[in-house]
């Protein structure tokens, strides 16, 4: 072989090696796409606005609606909406999942875990049902969730846990309005935390911190606007729209977790932007 054909081969060699050296160096998972997604209190505010962005993102294939009853689908949506990608799963008994339910929850990507009591909510309730409508809910339906079959190959799931501006998981401090709520609705999300931390990658938490969600439906005349404004600005409660909650749920379910904990300004950051388009 004559000295340049020699180097000729040698350079070629080289050069397939260092293709493949550079292929494998830059070699990520590939993970679907598209999710199929668990709404998990799915017949309130916020959810039927979620359900009704969910419908009309391409990158959703599948939607179950998981509630104590029955859920419709949102009477109002947008022209490309696919209803056909909607299901509906009842549940009775969020303590003791039957098998029909985890049948029709198999195969889910993501979770936005919406069940809690809300603060307007407790004075129709007591903290201990409370914590186990917030709590043990939440923990036991996680752990439930994960645990179902998924196609192999898989990206890490996604629980998205919305909890509230001033739930508080620092167990040694006392919120001095709603103190044993608070306190509560932060462990509930310290429970997540340590779940997903435990799991070896296998889940991804997000905690999402809204303050007031507004919408259409709650709009206030002029007069409840102005005591809306003072009594949230005494207890430093900041607002956000339904629709910029919805739109970050969903782009934390599609495109990944950003951080581990969502403010309410982070909400109406990520909301505006995905709206925006």
């Amino acid at each position: 072989m004559l000295p340049y054909e020699f180097i000729t081969v040698y350079l070629s060699q080289s050069l397939e090696l260092l293709h493949k050296l550079l292929a494998i160096l830059d070699r990520k998972p590939k993970f679907p796409t598209t999710v199929k997604l668990i709404v998990a209190g799915s017949t309130g505010f916020v959810a039927t606005e979620l359900i009704k962005q969910a419908i009309s993102s391409p990158e959703i294939t599948s939607i179950i609606a998981l509630a104590r009853r029955k859920t419709s689908v949102p009477q109002t949506l947008d022209d490309n909406a696919d209803i056909t990608k909607f299901g509906a799963v009842i549940c009775d008994d969020f303590s003791n999942y039957s098998e029909s339910v985890k049948k029709g929850l198999e195969g889910a990507d993501a979770c936005i875990w919406l069940i809690a009591i809300t603060p307007s909510k407790m004075k129709d309730s007591t903290l201990d049902k409370a914590r186990k409508i917030c709590v043990e809910y939440t923990v036991n339906g996680l752990e439930m969730i994960t645990q179902l079959p998924r196609e192999k190959g898989a990206r890490p799931f996604r629980f998205i846990y919305v909890s509230g501006h001033k739930s508080e998981r620092d167990q040694s401090k006392q919120p001095w309005v709603m103190g044993d709520y608070l306190l509560m609705r932060g462990e509930a999300e310290s429970r997540v935390i340590d779940f997903a931390q435990a799991s070896n990658g296998a889940v991804e938490a997000c905690i999402v911190k809204p303050g007031l969600i507004d919408g259409p439906d709650r709009r206030q005349g002029l007069v409840g606007s102005v005591l809306s404004t003072i009594g949230r600005g005494l207890i430093g409660l900041p607002k956000v729209d339904v629709s910029q909650i919805a739109a970050t749920l969903l782009e934390q379910a599609l495109k990944g977790i950003e951080k581990e904990t969502l403010s309410n300004e982070d909400l109406i950051r990520i909301g505006d932007k995905v709206l925006s388009g």
